[in-house]
């Protein structure tokens, strides 16, 4: 991610960059060493997606400041 944005690693918490996702749960972070998206909760498809053949996650990477 931070790789893809162009920026540097001390930029991930000095320009506020956090990953949001749907409801309480976030099953994805951003690893703070290297940048990568990572998952952050154990994903249980069956759990989450029952009945439902396409399972989507959604989440929100916001990045604080000009771009």
């Amino acid at each position: 991610v931070v790789k893809d944005l162009g920026l540097h690693l001390p930029a991930i918490s000095d320009r506020g960059v956090r990953l949001v996702s749907e409801g309480r749960t976030q099953y994805f972070a951003l690893h703070g060493k290297t940048g990568h998206l990572v998952t952050a909760e154990r994903i249980d498809r069956e759990q989450l997606c029952r009945l439902v053949e396409k399972c989507v996650l959604r989440c929100e990477l916001i990045v604080e400041g000009e771009m």
